[in-house]
């Protein structure tokens, strides 16, 4: 069967023909902005335009010119329209994300499916744009790498509806991956962000505090608390109404019929608790000043910082100059080697080196955010592993779309290895929680 793309176009019909016209303007001007906004290699941009408008005139030609002569042509056509069509959305606009943790109960919950605006804080352009399609950086089930790094393009943001502010719930790439993966296929993290580039954050007794105010407490921020009662639980029943899914239970001293708990629980949870009958006595679990043992950024063993006693410290802006010295050296070494690539800065004998020459001060080229989770006890955060560069944000967390909610019970199973019982959570589908859709995240 001949082909000739000039009688092929002419029989398209006109809205076809005006949809390839805009698409090819529209990746000429992405062709632009690769080339000399972003300053990306030649050869690759050329490539990543070659690749787009062969895609996308390639569907249109199998439409109209081949598809009826297949079997299977319907099937085809919609596998090609759905595999460009999500590639485009996914990377240009906006993207579903699950939650895979507990680290933002209640404000997000295990199971919540949600959708990433990437136009909030400007479209980040792809930086590794030879993947594939529908997987973040592994194939699913052949566990093999999904992207490759022959093509690669620096750091370019397009402008956006507004900046990243405090308190706003961001998806980003997990800074402190050490995969040695391209910025845009780390992990992917959701937080709240909690400090913005030239604030300077405290936590005080677990209380968020920017430039010595205290935060605006999210809604369904949650803490940990110990809870003894007498005469046993609080009843299942109780937890479903008060919607109360992270608690652990043990025996108090050897009296049998009383409890203490460990449980993360939200304001209104909180009082619901303290006013069970049950209820002897609840105490809110802090972590003490030097509760610390080297686990938290900046890793100094001997910062008397813990997870409710923190900073102060002082979030980077872009262009802003920092003295160098001991304490500045154990913040923003890993950001100056690692995130804006000065390899060859080192401390030598109390003095700073960029290469072999002296530096006494420095000044940041990125701005940088500070992320936590609303379970505040329970999130691995910007408190364990530091900065947010801003080259790794995503977007920001829109809505939820639809939530499905996990049974979690505990099995009694022998272990292979060892040939002893352990208890295993084994999880199955309990459900939809239909008063999540739609949600919009807060």
């Amino acid at each position: 069967m001949s082909f000739n793309p000039v009688e092929t176009f002419r029989d398209f019909r006109t809205r076809t023909k005006v949809v390839l016209i805009v698409w090819t303007v529209l990746n000429l001007f992405l062709l632009c902005i690769l080339l000399f906004a972003a300053k990306a290699p030649v050869i690759g941009s050329l490539i990543f335009f070659i690749i787009w408008e062969l895609a996308v005139w390639g569907y249109y030609v199998y439409r109209y010119k081949y598809r009826e002569h297949h079997r299977v042509g319907e099937w085809v056509d919609a596998i090609m329209f759905a595999v460009i069509a999500a590639t485009v959305i996914r990377s240009m606009f906006i993207e579903l994300y699950q939650i895979p943790t507990s680290s933002m109960e209640k404000s997000l919950m295990v199971g919540d499916f949600l959708f990433v605006n990437k136009m909030a804080y400007g479209t980040r352009l792809t930086m590794t744009p030879l993947s594939f399609p529908f997987a973040h950086h592994t194939i699913p089930k052949i566990n093999t790498k999904a992207y490759s790094e022959a093509i690669k393009f620096p750091y370019f943001r397009l402008p956006g509806f507004g900046k990243v502010k405090n308190g706003d719930v961001v998806v980003f790439n997990w800074p402190d991956e050490r995969e040695g993966r391209p910025v845009d296929k780390k992990e992917n993290y959701i937080k709240r962000c909690v400090a913005i580039p030239g604030d300077t954050l405290s936590v005080i007794n677990g209380v968020v505090h920017i430039n010595g105010v205290a935060e605006n407490i999210p809604p369904n921020r949650q803490f940990a608390y110990e809870v003894k009662t007498n005469g046993g639980d609080l009843g299942k029943k109780f937890y479903q109404e008060q919607d109360i899914t992270d608690k652990e239970s043990g025996q108090m001293g050897n009296d049998p019929g009383k409890l203490i708990h460990r449980m993360q629980l939200t304001d209104v949870n909180y009082n619901a608790v303290k006013e069970h009958t049950r209820t002897v006595s609840i105490d809110t679990i802090i972590h003490e000043h030097g509760n610390n043992d080297g686990q938290l950024f900046p890793y100094n063993k001997q910062s008397q910082w813990s997870r409710d006693f923190y900073g102060p410290l002082y979030i980077p802006k872009k262009g802003e100059t920092v003295p160098l010295n001991a304490e500045t050296y154990a913040q923003y070494e890993r950001l100056i080697k690692v995130y804006e690539h000065h390899d060859d800065f080192t401390a030598r004998n109390g003095k700073f080196y960029m290469g072999d020459s002296e530096v006494t001060e420095y000044t940041f080229e990125m701005d940088y955010y500070f992320m936590m989770g609303d379970n505040r006890h329970y999130s691995y955060d910007s408190r364990f592993w530091g900065f947010v560069p801003e080259d790794h944000i995503v977007g920001k967390a829109w809505f939820v779309l639809w939530s499905v909610k996990q049974d979690v019970n505990q099995v009694r199973e022998r272990d292979p290895d060892t040939g002893q019982m352990r208890l295993t959570d084994q999880r199955s589908f309990g459900g939809m929680r239909w008063n999540r859709t739609f949600k919009k995240i807060r």
